[in-house]
Protein backbone atom coordinates (compact mmCIF):
# COMPACT_ATOMS: atom_id res chain seq x y z
CA UNK A 1 0.00 0.00 0.00
CA UNK A 2 1.16 3.55 -0.73
CA UNK A 3 1.29 6.15 2.07
CA UNK A 4 1.59 9.90 1.75
CA UNK A 5 3.99 11.41 4.29
CA UNK A 6 5.60 14.64 5.39
CA UNK A 7 8.83 14.58 7.35
CA UNK A 8 11.96 16.52 8.26
CA UNK A 9 15.57 15.53 7.72
CA UNK A 10 18.32 15.77 10.34
CA UNK A 11 19.15 19.23 9.06
CA UNK A 12 15.52 20.36 9.48
CA UNK A 13 14.59 20.37 5.78
CA UNK A 14 10.98 19.60 4.95
CA UNK A 15 10.38 16.52 2.79
CA UNK A 16 7.11 15.23 1.38
CA UNK A 17 6.34 12.24 -0.84
CA UNK A 18 4.97 8.71 -1.01
CA UNK A 19 6.32 5.52 0.53
CA UNK A 20 5.27 1.89 0.02
CA UNK A 21 4.59 -0.42 2.91
CA UNK A 22 2.55 -3.51 3.75
CA UNK A 23 1.31 -1.73 6.86
CA UNK A 24 1.57 1.76 8.27
CA UNK A 25 4.19 0.62 10.77
CA UNK A 26 6.28 -0.88 7.97
CA UNK A 27 6.11 2.40 6.09
CA UNK A 28 7.17 4.29 9.24
CA UNK A 29 10.11 1.92 9.76
CA UNK A 30 11.16 2.54 6.17
CA UNK A 31 11.13 6.31 6.72
CA UNK A 32 12.94 6.07 10.05
CA UNK A 33 15.59 3.96 8.31
CA UNK A 34 16.32 6.99 6.11
CA UNK A 35 16.86 9.18 9.20
CA UNK A 36 13.60 11.09 8.74
CA UNK A 37 11.47 12.55 11.52
CA UNK A 38 7.91 11.82 10.37
CA UNK A 39 5.39 14.62 10.91
CA UNK A 40 2.37 12.97 9.29
CA UNK A 41 1.57 9.83 7.35
CA UNK A 42 -1.70 8.67 5.87
CA UNK A 43 -2.68 5.86 3.55
CA UNK A 44 -4.43 6.33 0.26
CA UNK A 45 -8.12 5.50 0.29
CA UNK A 46 -9.02 2.09 -1.08
CA UNK A 47 -10.27 2.15 -4.64
CA UNK A 48 -14.02 1.76 -5.14
CA UNK A 49 -16.30 0.89 -8.03
CA UNK A 50 -16.60 4.54 -8.98
CA UNK A 51 -12.81 5.09 -9.01
CA UNK A 52 -12.55 5.11 -12.85
CA UNK A 53 -15.35 7.69 -13.06
CA UNK A 54 -13.68 9.80 -10.39
CA UNK A 55 -10.36 9.54 -12.21
CA UNK A 56 -12.00 10.68 -15.46
CA UNK A 57 -13.43 13.82 -13.88
CA UNK A 58 -10.21 14.49 -11.95
CA UNK A 59 -7.87 14.04 -14.90
CA UNK A 60 -5.51 16.92 -15.59
CA UNK A 61 -7.10 18.90 -18.38
CA UNK A 62 -5.34 21.34 -20.66
CA UNK A 63 -6.92 24.20 -18.69
CA UNK A 64 -5.64 22.83 -15.36
CA UNK A 65 -2.09 22.62 -16.67
CA UNK A 66 -2.35 26.10 -18.19
CA UNK A 67 -3.52 27.66 -14.91
CA UNK A 68 -0.80 25.85 -12.92
CA UNK A 69 1.93 27.00 -15.33
CA UNK A 70 0.74 30.61 -15.25
CA UNK A 71 0.63 30.64 -11.44
CA UNK A 72 4.03 28.92 -11.29
CA UNK A 73 5.52 31.53 -13.65
CA UNK A 74 4.07 34.37 -11.57
CA UNK A 75 5.58 32.96 -8.35
CA UNK A 76 8.99 32.47 -9.93
CA UNK A 77 8.85 36.01 -11.32
CA UNK A 78 8.20 37.23 -7.77
CA UNK A 79 11.46 35.49 -6.73
CA UNK A 80 9.68 32.94 -4.52
CA UNK A 81 11.95 29.90 -3.94
CA UNK A 82 11.11 26.89 -6.10
CA UNK A 83 10.16 24.60 -3.22
CA UNK A 84 7.95 27.22 -1.54
CA UNK A 85 6.22 27.97 -4.84
CA UNK A 86 5.37 24.32 -5.42
CA UNK A 87 4.09 23.88 -1.86
CA UNK A 88 1.87 26.96 -2.24
CA UNK A 89 0.51 25.64 -5.54
CA UNK A 90 -0.11 22.25 -3.91
CA UNK A 91 -2.27 23.86 -1.23
CA UNK A 92 -4.42 25.83 -3.67
CA UNK A 93 -4.78 23.26 -6.47
CA UNK A 94 -8.25 21.71 -6.63
CA UNK A 95 -7.63 18.97 -9.20
CA UNK A 96 -6.74 15.85 -7.17
CA UNK A 97 -4.52 14.28 -9.83
CA UNK A 98 -2.48 17.44 -10.29
CA UNK A 99 -2.44 18.00 -6.54
CA UNK A 100 -0.89 14.56 -5.95
CA UNK A 101 1.60 15.17 -8.75
CA UNK A 102 2.67 18.47 -7.17
CA UNK A 103 3.03 16.72 -3.83
CA UNK A 104 5.41 14.19 -5.40
CA UNK A 105 7.30 16.87 -7.37
CA UNK A 106 7.82 18.91 -4.22
CA UNK A 107 9.06 15.83 -2.38
CA UNK A 108 11.43 14.92 -5.22
CA UNK A 109 12.92 18.42 -5.25
CA UNK A 110 13.36 18.35 -1.49
CA UNK A 111 15.15 15.03 -1.98
CA UNK A 112 17.66 16.67 -4.32
CA UNK A 113 16.22 16.10 -7.80
CA UNK A 114 16.12 18.94 -10.31
CA UNK A 115 12.81 20.39 -11.50
CA UNK A 116 13.07 18.69 -14.89
CA UNK A 117 13.82 15.32 -13.26
CA UNK A 118 10.82 15.71 -10.95
CA UNK A 119 8.58 16.66 -13.90
CA UNK A 120 9.90 13.70 -15.90
CA UNK A 121 8.61 11.36 -13.21
CA UNK A 122 5.14 12.82 -13.89
CA UNK A 123 5.29 12.14 -17.63
CA UNK A 124 1.58 11.31 -17.78
CA UNK A 125 0.84 14.99 -17.02
CA UNK A 126 3.77 16.96 -18.44
CA UNK A 127 4.66 16.52 -22.11
CA UNK A 128 8.12 15.81 -23.44
CA UNK A 129 8.16 19.34 -24.86
CA UNK A 130 7.40 20.80 -21.42
CA UNK A 131 10.09 18.72 -19.71
CA UNK A 132 12.79 19.34 -22.33
CA UNK A 133 12.23 23.09 -22.22
CA UNK A 134 12.64 23.12 -18.45
CA UNK A 135 15.73 20.90 -18.76
CA UNK A 136 17.40 23.25 -21.26
CA UNK A 137 16.42 26.25 -19.12
CA UNK A 138 18.17 24.72 -16.10
CA UNK A 139 21.38 24.54 -18.14
CA UNK A 140 21.14 28.15 -19.33
CA UNK A 141 19.77 29.51 -16.03
CA UNK A 142 16.55 30.83 -17.61
CA UNK A 143 13.94 28.75 -15.77
CA UNK A 144 11.72 31.74 -14.95
CA UNK A 145 11.68 32.95 -18.56
CA UNK A 146 11.01 29.46 -19.87
CA UNK A 147 8.09 28.83 -17.51
CA UNK A 148 6.70 32.23 -18.54
CA UNK A 149 6.90 31.17 -22.19
CA UNK A 150 5.25 27.83 -21.41
CA UNK A 151 2.38 29.68 -19.75
CA UNK A 152 1.92 31.89 -22.83
CA UNK A 153 2.24 28.89 -25.15
CA UNK A 154 -0.37 26.84 -23.27
CA UNK A 155 -2.76 29.79 -23.16
CA UNK A 156 -2.53 30.20 -26.94
CA UNK A 157 -2.99 26.48 -27.45
CA UNK A 158 -5.99 26.42 -25.14
CA UNK A 159 -7.57 29.42 -26.88
CA UNK A 160 -7.19 27.76 -30.29
CA UNK A 161 -8.55 24.40 -29.12
CA UNK A 162 -11.48 26.12 -27.38
CA UNK A 163 -12.28 28.10 -30.51
CA UNK A 164 -12.39 24.95 -32.64
CA UNK A 165 -14.39 23.05 -30.01
CA UNK A 166 -16.93 25.86 -29.64
CA UNK A 167 -17.32 26.01 -33.41
CA UNK A 168 -18.34 22.33 -33.43
CA UNK A 169 -20.69 22.30 -30.41
CA UNK A 170 -23.71 23.82 -32.17
CA UNK A 171 -23.56 21.60 -35.28
CA UNK A 172 -23.11 18.44 -33.23
CA UNK A 173 -26.02 19.39 -30.95
CA UNK A 174 -28.37 20.12 -33.86
CA UNK A 175 -27.43 16.92 -35.70
CA UNK A 176 -27.87 14.81 -32.56
CA UNK A 177 -31.26 16.41 -31.90
CA UNK A 178 -32.38 15.70 -35.45
CA UNK A 179 -31.26 12.06 -35.22
CA UNK A 180 -33.28 11.61 -32.00
CA UNK A 181 -36.38 13.27 -33.52
CA UNK A 182 -36.09 11.22 -36.72
CA UNK A 183 -35.68 8.02 -34.69
CA UNK A 184 -38.84 8.73 -32.66
CA UNK A 185 -40.85 9.49 -35.82
CA UNK A 186 -39.69 6.37 -37.66
CA UNK A 187 -39.79 4.03 -34.67
CA UNK A 188 -42.98 5.22 -32.92
CA UNK A 189 -45.11 7.55 -35.04
CA UNK A 190 -44.91 5.96 -38.50
CA UNK A 191 -45.76 2.37 -37.41
CA UNK A 192 -48.89 3.68 -35.60
CA UNK A 193 -50.33 5.57 -38.58
CA UNK A 194 -49.55 2.88 -41.16
CA UNK A 195 -52.80 0.86 -40.51
CA UNK A 196 -54.89 3.94 -41.33
CA UNK A 197 -53.50 4.10 -44.85
CA UNK A 198 -53.64 0.32 -45.29
CA UNK A 199 -57.38 0.24 -44.42
CA UNK A 200 -58.07 3.03 -46.92
CA UNK A 201 -56.03 1.30 -49.67
CA UNK A 202 -53.94 4.45 -50.12
CA UNK A 203 -50.81 3.99 -52.22
CA UNK A 204 -47.88 5.25 -50.22
CA UNK A 205 -45.12 7.29 -51.88
CA UNK A 206 -41.63 5.82 -52.08
CA UNK A 207 -40.28 8.18 -49.42
CA UNK A 208 -43.02 7.12 -47.00
CA UNK A 209 -42.44 3.40 -47.67
CA UNK A 210 -38.74 3.94 -47.06
CA UNK A 211 -39.31 5.63 -43.72
CA UNK A 212 -41.91 3.01 -42.72
CA UNK A 213 -39.46 0.19 -43.47
CA UNK A 214 -36.82 1.96 -41.42
CA UNK A 215 -39.37 2.48 -38.63
CA UNK A 216 -40.31 -1.22 -38.54
CA UNK A 217 -36.67 -2.16 -38.46
CA UNK A 218 -35.97 0.22 -35.55
CA UNK A 219 -39.10 -0.91 -33.64
CA UNK A 220 -38.29 -4.61 -34.01
CA UNK A 221 -34.54 -4.52 -33.66
CA UNK A 222 -33.85 -1.48 -31.47
CA UNK A 223 -32.13 -3.57 -28.79
CA UNK A 224 -29.88 -5.28 -31.33
CA UNK A 225 -29.11 -1.89 -32.89
CA UNK A 226 -28.01 -0.50 -29.52
CA UNK A 227 -25.78 -3.53 -28.92
CA UNK A 228 -24.26 -3.40 -32.41
CA UNK A 229 -23.68 0.36 -32.29
CA UNK A 230 -22.22 0.13 -28.78
CA UNK A 231 -19.92 -2.72 -29.78
CA UNK A 232 -18.92 -0.84 -32.93
CA UNK A 233 -18.08 2.30 -30.97
CA UNK A 234 -16.08 0.27 -28.41
CA UNK A 235 -14.17 -1.47 -31.21
CA UNK A 236 -13.41 1.84 -32.95
CA UNK A 237 -12.24 3.43 -29.69
CA UNK A 238 -9.90 0.52 -28.97
CA UNK A 239 -8.64 0.51 -32.55
CA UNK A 240 -7.98 4.25 -32.53
CA UNK A 241 -5.99 3.82 -29.30
CA UNK A 242 -3.65 1.37 -31.05
CA UNK A 243 -0.58 2.61 -32.95
CA UNK A 244 -2.02 1.59 -36.31
CA UNK A 245 -5.45 2.99 -35.48
CA UNK A 246 -4.07 6.40 -34.48
CA UNK A 247 -2.23 6.69 -37.78
CA UNK A 248 -5.32 5.66 -39.79
CA UNK A 249 -7.51 8.05 -37.80
CA UNK A 250 -5.12 10.96 -38.36
CA UNK A 251 -4.88 10.22 -42.09
CA UNK A 252 -8.68 10.05 -42.45
CA UNK A 253 -9.22 13.29 -40.54
CA UNK A 254 -6.51 15.08 -42.50
CA UNK A 255 -8.21 14.00 -45.75
CA UNK A 256 -11.46 15.82 -44.84
CA UNK A 257 -11.52 18.95 -47.06
CA UNK A 258 -12.00 21.87 -44.64
CA UNK A 259 -11.24 20.17 -41.32
CA UNK A 260 -8.08 18.60 -42.72
CA UNK A 261 -6.79 21.97 -43.96
CA UNK A 262 -7.43 23.58 -40.59
CA UNK A 263 -5.68 20.77 -38.70
CA UNK A 264 -2.66 20.81 -41.02
CA UNK A 265 -2.23 24.53 -40.44
CA UNK A 266 -2.62 24.08 -36.67
CA UNK A 267 -0.04 21.28 -36.61
CA UNK A 268 2.45 23.31 -38.66
CA UNK A 269 1.95 26.27 -36.29
CA UNK A 270 2.62 24.05 -33.27
CA UNK A 271 5.70 22.60 -34.94
CA UNK A 272 7.11 26.05 -35.73
CA UNK A 273 6.49 27.35 -32.21
CA UNK A 274 7.99 24.31 -30.53
CA UNK A 275 11.04 24.21 -32.81
CA UNK A 276 11.73 27.91 -32.35
CA UNK A 277 11.81 27.58 -28.57
CA UNK A 278 13.79 24.33 -28.54
CA UNK A 279 16.47 25.74 -30.84
CA UNK A 280 16.72 28.88 -28.70
CA UNK A 281 17.21 26.58 -25.71
CA UNK A 282 20.26 25.03 -27.35
CA UNK A 283 18.76 21.62 -28.13
CA UNK A 284 20.27 19.95 -31.26
CA UNK A 285 18.02 20.22 -34.32
CA UNK A 286 17.44 16.48 -34.80
CA UNK A 287 16.49 16.04 -31.15
CA UNK A 288 14.35 19.20 -31.27
CA UNK A 289 12.46 17.86 -34.30
CA UNK A 290 11.60 14.59 -32.58
CA UNK A 291 10.60 16.43 -29.41
CA UNK A 292 8.41 18.80 -31.42
CA UNK A 293 6.83 15.76 -33.12
CA UNK A 294 5.49 14.62 -29.75
CA UNK A 295 3.94 18.03 -29.06
CA UNK A 296 2.14 18.49 -32.40
CA UNK A 297 -0.78 16.26 -31.40
CA UNK A 298 -0.84 14.02 -34.50
CA UNK A 299 0.69 10.56 -34.85
CA UNK A 300 0.97 11.04 -38.62
CA UNK A 301 2.97 14.25 -38.13
CA UNK A 302 5.06 12.59 -35.41
CA UNK A 303 6.09 9.81 -37.81
CA UNK A 304 6.76 12.33 -40.59
CA UNK A 305 8.95 14.41 -38.29
CA UNK A 306 10.81 11.29 -37.19
CA UNK A 307 11.75 10.76 -40.86
CA UNK A 308 12.81 14.43 -41.05
CA UNK A 309 15.06 13.93 -38.00
CA UNK A 310 16.67 10.88 -39.60
CA UNK A 311 17.41 12.91 -42.75
CA UNK A 312 18.99 15.64 -40.59
CA UNK A 313 21.26 13.07 -38.93
CA UNK A 314 22.35 11.95 -42.39
CA UNK A 315 23.48 15.50 -43.18
CA UNK A 316 20.48 16.84 -45.10
CA UNK A 317 19.25 20.41 -44.59
CA UNK A 318 16.07 20.90 -42.59
CA UNK A 319 14.45 22.83 -45.45
CA UNK A 320 15.06 19.94 -47.90
CA UNK A 321 13.83 17.36 -45.42
CA UNK A 322 10.60 19.33 -44.83
CA UNK A 323 10.04 19.80 -48.57
CA UNK A 324 10.18 16.00 -48.94
CA UNK A 325 7.16 15.78 -46.59
CA UNK A 326 4.91 17.75 -48.95
CA UNK A 327 1.77 15.98 -47.69
CA UNK A 328 2.28 17.50 -44.26
CA UNK A 329 4.24 20.72 -44.77
CA UNK A 330 3.30 23.33 -47.39
CA UNK A 331 6.11 24.57 -49.70
CA UNK A 332 6.08 27.92 -47.88
CA UNK A 333 7.45 26.22 -44.74
CA UNK A 334 10.46 24.82 -46.56
CA UNK A 335 11.12 28.16 -48.24
CA UNK A 336 11.02 30.12 -44.97
CA UNK A 337 13.21 27.53 -43.24
CA UNK A 338 15.71 27.78 -46.12
CA UNK A 339 15.87 31.55 -45.57
CA UNK A 340 16.48 30.98 -41.87
CA UNK A 341 19.26 28.50 -42.59
CA UNK A 342 21.01 30.87 -45.00
CA UNK A 343 20.77 33.87 -42.64
CA UNK A 344 21.51 32.00 -39.40
CA UNK A 345 18.12 32.99 -37.96
CA UNK A 346 16.37 29.63 -38.09
CA UNK A 347 14.61 30.08 -34.75
CA UNK A 348 13.22 33.46 -35.83
CA UNK A 349 11.92 32.11 -39.16
CA UNK A 350 10.27 29.15 -37.44
CA UNK A 351 8.59 31.59 -35.07
CA UNK A 352 7.32 33.53 -38.11
CA UNK A 353 6.00 30.27 -39.60
CA UNK A 354 4.09 29.64 -36.36
CA UNK A 355 2.65 33.16 -36.34
CA UNK A 356 1.59 32.98 -40.00
CA UNK A 357 -0.22 29.67 -39.71
CA UNK A 358 -1.77 30.61 -36.38
CA UNK A 359 -3.37 33.59 -38.13
CA UNK A 360 -4.47 31.29 -40.95
CA UNK A 361 -6.12 28.89 -38.50
CA UNK A 362 -7.87 31.72 -36.65
CA UNK A 363 -9.17 33.13 -39.94
CA UNK A 364 -10.36 29.72 -41.13
CA UNK A 365 -12.11 28.98 -37.84
CA UNK A 366 -13.88 32.35 -37.86
CA UNK A 367 -15.06 31.79 -41.44
CA UNK A 368 -16.15 28.27 -40.58
CA UNK A 369 -18.19 29.51 -37.63
CA UNK A 370 -19.95 32.06 -39.83
CA UNK A 371 -20.70 29.60 -42.65
CA UNK A 372 -21.50 26.44 -40.75
CA UNK A 373 -24.75 27.63 -39.16
CA UNK A 374 -26.56 28.70 -42.36
CA UNK A 375 -25.26 25.63 -44.21
CA UNK A 376 -26.41 23.40 -41.38
CA UNK A 377 -29.84 25.01 -41.33
CA UNK A 378 -30.26 24.31 -45.06
CA UNK A 379 -29.30 20.65 -44.65
CA UNK A 380 -31.39 20.06 -41.54
CA UNK A 381 -34.29 21.96 -43.12
CA UNK A 382 -34.17 19.69 -46.16
CA UNK A 383 -34.15 16.56 -44.00
CA UNK A 384 -37.03 17.83 -41.87
CA UNK A 385 -38.91 18.63 -45.08
CA UNK A 386 -38.47 15.03 -46.23
CA UNK A 387 -39.81 13.74 -42.91
CA UNK A 388 -42.89 15.93 -43.06
CA UNK A 389 -43.42 15.14 -46.75
CA UNK A 390 -43.42 11.43 -45.94
CA UNK A 391 -46.35 12.06 -43.58
CA UNK A 392 -48.25 14.82 -45.40
CA UNK A 393 -48.27 13.21 -48.87
CA UNK A 394 -50.12 10.05 -47.70
CA UNK A 395 -52.55 12.23 -45.70
CA UNK A 396 -53.23 14.28 -48.84
CA UNK A 397 -53.91 11.06 -50.81
CA UNK A 398 -56.13 9.83 -47.98
CA UNK A 399 -58.26 12.99 -48.11
CA UNK A 400 -58.70 12.59 -51.87
CA UNK A 401 -59.96 9.01 -51.39
CA UNK A 402 -62.70 10.19 -49.06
Amino acid sequence: MKYKYSARTKTGEMQVGFVDGITKDAALDNLHGHDLYVLSIEGEAASSWYAPISHFFNRVRRTDLMIFTRQFATMLEAAIPLGDALKALYRQTRNETLKNALFEISGDIDSGLSLSQALERQGQIFSEFYINLVKSAEVTGRVQETVQFLADYLEKENALVSKVRNAMIYPIFVIALFIVAAGVLMGVVFPQIEPIFADANVTLPLITRTFLAAGHFIANWWFALIVIIGAGIAFLVEYVRSDEGRVVYDEVVLAIPVIGTMLRQAYVARFGEAMSVLIKGGIPIAQAIETAGHTVGSVAYRDALHEVAERIRQGELLSRALEAQENYFPPLVGQMVAVGESTGRLDDMLSRVAQFYTREVNSLVENLVELIQPALMVVIGGLVGLLFASILLPIYNLVQVF
